[in-house]
């Protein structure tokens, strides 16, 4: 049997380069398997990255708080690997905190106390700069923001239009023209200027409680899609303030949106062109008037084309809302903070 070759040997009684090379790619392996086995201690993201991320919402955005315990986002929603709480006395376990800025009014004194290193505070709205109070007061104290604006770092708008494949279209009779739902007039308000020049040359069913007349939950949308158009005025002009006056009281309940809001180029990002009628297309609003007026039955159903490929989805629920920032997470920025949360917003 032959006798088995010796290592080879240098001049100098040491390995050869052939066995150096050999231990060290045998180290390396060793190490990396030890990285593997034992990770080490690194930032909260590193040691926590193949656990449920737990989101705490300090404290719930609207009046009723739903039920969020179990795998609601997974149950309802189809995200894995995302758990919210309401539990406060969780805050050093949760890896985003959730502060929605109505319940921020008060002022500092509702935050928590402290911050555990590598958690990521959120600061959410629905609402307008111009109605959203003491903004300057949190300068340097959020990572994130959460609203209705497409630069935010989690975009949550009223609505959408979703791909369907129904290629028909559901236009409800008509009984009137044009209608309005309207709980909070205030005349300095711009559509309020616009509805009181409007209704000088059309008659306006006018809903809600600015009116005296309040519609139930249900009564909305039978009440609105009996209407050939629907004012969708927003009570503030700002970029991307498109709210549920389009999605749900015009578009959802099957009426042609009249809006006023951002120009018409920005609401072209969210429905098409041929969907809406802009306030701005005018020279004049007894100029729109007329053309409300006279528009014969084919002009308006061609409004309704979308409705071959889409439908309307709302979001009505704090919760879905909620469950997409662990859909965004693994893509948002670290160690970030909003120097100047005001300047942001009104920009």
């Amino acid at each position: 049997m032959p006798r088995a070759s010796p290592l080879p040997w240098s001049p100098w009684g040491r390995p050869g380069v052939k066995t150096l090379v050999t231990a060290g790619v045998f180290v390396t392996t060793l190490w990396n398997l030890r990285c593997f086995l034992s990770p080490s201690n690194g930032s909260r993201e590193d040691s926590k990255h193949t656990e449920p991320l737990l989101v705490l919402v300090w404290e719930w955005p609207s009046k009723q708080v739903p039920n969020v315990s179990g795998d609601v986002c997974h149950e309802l929603y189809g995200v894995t690997g995302c758990w919210l709480t309401t539990e406060r006395q969780l805050l050093h376990q949760a890896d985003v905190v959730v502060f929605p800025h109505p319940r921020l009014q008060p002022g500092q004194d509702r935050l928590p106390k402290e911050r555990p290193p590598g958690q990521n505070w959120v600061w959410v709205s629905l609402e307008s700069p111009s109605n959203s109070r003491a903004l300057a007061g949190w300068n340097q104290t959020f990572n994130w923001v959460m609203t209705y604006r497409q630069d935010s770092d989690i975009f949550i708008p009223y609505g959408k239009l979703v791909p369907n494949r129904s290629a028909t279209m559901n236009i409800p009779a008509k009984t009137n023209l044009v209608s309005w739902v309207i709980s909070n007039y205030h005349r300095t308000q711009k559509r309020a200027e616009v509805y009181k020049n409007l209704s000088r040359y059309l008659h306006v069913n006018v809903y809600g409680k600015a009116n005296n007349k309040p519609l139930c939950k249900d009564c909305l949308l039978p009440t609105t899609s009996k209407s050939r158009f629907y004012l969708a005025f927003e009570n503030s002009i700002h970029r991307d303030y498109i709210t549920e006056k389009l999605w749900r009281n015009s578009l959802l309940a099957g009426t042609v949106p009249v809006v006023l809001g951002p120009p018409r180029a920005n609401y072209e990002q969210f429905i098409p062109a041929d969907s809406f009628i802009h306030v701005d297309d005018f020279n004049s609003l007894e100029e729109l008037a007329i053309f409300l007026k006279t528009m014969n039955s084919s002009r308006y159903q061609q409004f309704f084309a979308w409705q071959r490929r889409f439908s309307v989805k709302l979001y009505t629920d704090w919760r879905e809302r909620i469950c997409t920032i662990c859909t965004a997470y693994p893509h948002l920025p670290r160690g970030h903070l909003y120097p100047d949360l005001q300047s942001w917003f009104n920009s």
